[in-house]
């Protein structure tokens, strides 16, 4: 799968980023959410964003 970066917290890739993949779907890259409760397949996970993200992201057209 490719993955081009949208949008991200940081510069260097290791921070909450949003990702459009080849298949034109999302990618999120965030904080794994443990503490929670609910029922996830084992083939999903949660991850956490900063709201921030998303806004700056619509802002700026990209999704």
């Amino acid at each position: 799968m490719e993955l081009t970066r949208l949008v991200g917290s940081c510069s260097d890739g290791d921070c909450p980023t949003l990702y459009l993949t080849d298949r034109g779907t999302l990618a999120v890259q965030g904080e794994h959410l443990t503490a929670h409760d609910l029922s996830v397949p084992d083939h999903e996970t949660l991850v956490e964003i900063p709201i921030e993200l998303i806004r700056k992201a619509i802002r700026d057209n990209l999704i």
